[in-house]
């Protein structure tokens, strides 16, 4: 797996509970992998100046057209707000016939959010 560093939000992670986003898109062809990673990419770039963003990984498994993302919110409410902004919105619909997308969201405190979003994605929420 091809893993970015961490991608800070403007909020700090605090003490408490943070909403975990977990996205795992398997795209039908290869051929959309390029196009498909560097959009990702270049959503990635707003996060230091989303309200509410804590934090983000974005990561990759190319030999098996796989591409996705960990996400550390405050609050859904915040989460939510991403999901409706219009270059996500653009995104999701070029994308939507180009592969199979699954996601989970959770409320944690733990600390390695790492590792517990990628066993929960693994275990939860993988597509077949």
């Amino acid at each position: 797996m091809i893993r970015s560093r961490w991608i800070p939000g403007p909020e700090p992670r605090g003490e408490g509970p943070v909403v975990v986003s977990v996205t795992d898109f398997r795209l039908h062809s290869a051929a959309h992998l390029p196009r498909a990673s560097r959009t990702g990419w270049r959503l990635g770039r707003l996060w230091p100046e989303l309200d509410g963003a804590v934090g983000l990984w974005l990561w990759a498994e190319p030999w098996a057209r796989r591409i996705g993302s960990v996400s550390v919110w405050r609050s859904e409410a915040d989460l939510r707000a991403f999901v409706r902004l219009p270059a996500h919105v653009e995104i999701m619909r070029a994308y939507r016939n180009r592969g199979a997308l699954v996601s989970a969201t959770w409320t944690s405190e733990a600390a390695d959010l790492w590792e517990e979003a990628w066993s929960h994605e693994v275990e939860d929420s993988a597509p077949a």
